[in-house]
This record gives structure tokens, sequence and C-alpha cells, in this order.
């Protein structure tokens, strides 16, 4: 029979990981999906300066502009970002679980 401390260590360990794949994909899709939906929405709302602001991502997204085609470009620069730093996040987690538990 196990202990209650003992019972409670074991459920910390199971727990305390996550799957950087798993946050690098859902981050993927939030970032992307984000973008996209952004871009899409100034297009569509119209006027004299559209998305000047969301223009400046241009510096770092090559090829994005606000504009239909690229909502696309943004739909796969958001994904790339956000899919690395959700990677980044999980391993970066997963390390310090690591050192926690050493």
């Amino acid at each position: 029979m196990t202990t209650p401390a003992h019972e409670r260590l074991e459920v910390s360990h199971a727990i305390a990981r996550i799957h950087a794949g798993v946050m690098a994909l859902v981050c993927a899709i939030l970032g992307g999906s984000g973008l996209f939906i952004m871009t899409l929405w100034l297009v569509i709302k119209g006027g004299v300066h559209v998305g000047a602001h969301l223009q400046l991502l241009s510096w770092y997204f090559w090829g994005y502009r606000v504009t239909w085609l690229g909502a696309f470009v943004g739909l796969f620069w958001g994904a790339l970002a956000g899919g690395i730093v959700g990677w980044v996040i999980g391993a970066v987690y997963n390390l310090v679980v690591w050192m926690r538990q050493r």
C-alpha cells in the first residue's frame, strides 16, 4: 500500500511535463489563424490607411501585406512563428521541471 505523500509525488511527476510538440502545434494554429483573421478583418473593413500598424509586420514576415493574398502569407508566417515560440516555451518548461525534479 502506498502512502499519501508517495501518491502526491507520483502525481506531481506524472503531470509536470508537457509535450513541446503539442504546444508548438497549438501555438502555430493560434498564431496563424489569428494573423489570418486580423488581416482579413482589416481588408474587409477597408479605409484610407488599411492596417497601417499591422503592415509593419512586413519588416519581419517576408511577403506579408494587408491584402487578400497577404492574409495567406500571414497564415504561414504566423503559424511558423507561433510554432517556434510554442516549442521553445514547452522545451524551457520541461527543462525547468527536469531541473526541479533532480
